[in-house]
């Protein structure tokens, strides 16, 4: 496989993340445990059909169980923080404070061995929060009581995918395959949580049983198998740079839905946050561009 179509087929996960509001909110009111079981439950069949179909399921043996523990660990904990983020704020409010992960990224790999930070890191770093803040700030509405604790859920969830990104570099190559382990683990574990933490509430008609497939099929589901592909054999360059457009698609998507108006504060903080992030992967190329230089 080329390098440009690897590239390629990891940017179909920025799209189909640009999604994962817009469909999280119409599986309401199903609860995140029970989401989270169902959604990595069609993602995860999906991805044994596709070893038991290709490579078979020899290549998943020879993998280190603390990688599965790492790759469960990440995709379980970012996505209860995110479902539990748009089921406790308002959407395009956490939303966009979630997609703060790009940034984080960035700035966490500074600090790997042989990285630092750069001044254009941290004005990046200013520039994403002044977008999260403008959302916060932008009215009385925002400090309710029952919305407060959904937008510092949509941090933690930044967070949390960002150390997950980063760390995994840390773990060297493993196959695409092991991915489907990591959605069927995140499946029971999420089943088990269910039952012992919440009550069970199913998606309400077509419509939300068709919401829960499209997470299945897609953000919580196939984007993560291409999005590793991308990773492992693409530019990784130039998807981080992509992945910063998933907050402004996701807003625009909630808006074209009709669940979040086009307010003026809305496209100004996403336009901070992305712009923000651009910044900070500007940066890291700088760093590295004379390296290849002749």
């Amino acid at each position: 496989m080329s390098q440009h179509r690897a590239t390629a087929i990891g940017f179909t996960a920025v799209l189909m993340w640009a999604l994962l509001a817009l469909l999280t909110v119409g599986t309401a009111p199903v609860p995140p445990f029970l989401l989270n079981a169902l959604c990595f439950g069609i993602g995860g069949a999906l991805g044994l059909i596709w070893v038991w179909r290709g490579a078979g399921f020899g290549v998943l043996r020879a993998v280190p169980l603390r990688v599965y523990a790492f790759g469960t660990a990440g995709l379980f904990g970012y996505h209860f923080l995110y479902f539990s983020a748009l089921r406790m704020a308002p959407p395009a409010e956490a939303g966009l404070i979630a997609y703060l992960w790009p940034l984080f990224i960035v700035l966490l790999s500074g600090l790997l061995p042989g990285e630092r930070l750069r001044p254009l890191h941290i004005i990046g770093a200013l520039l994403a929060f002044a977008g999260a803040a403008l959302i916060v700030l932008r009215g009385p509405a925002a400090f309710a009581a029952d919305t407060l604790p959904g937008l510092a859920l949509a941090f933690l969830c930044a967070v949390t995918w960002a150390v997950y990104s980063v760390l995994s570099r840390r773990l060297g190559a493993v196959p695409t395959e092991t991915v489907a382990v990591f959605c069927i683990a995140t499946a029971l574990l999420s089943a088990l949580a269910h039952l012992a933490l919440e009550s069970t509430v199913w998606p309400i008609g077509a419509a939300g049983w068709l919401a829960v497939i499209g997470l299945g099929l897609g953000p919580v589901g196939l984007a993560f198998f291409t999005w590793d592909i991308g990773m492992k054999r693409g530019n990784i360059q130039l998807l981080g740079v992509a992945s910063y457009a998933a907050p402004l698609l996701s807003t625009l998507a909630l808006v074209l839905a009709g669940i979040a108006e086009a307010r003026g504060t809305l496209l100004i903080a996403a336009a901070l946050i992305a712009g923000g992030a651009a910044l900070a992967a500007f940066a890291s190329a700088r760093r590295v561009t004379p390296a290849s230089g002749g």
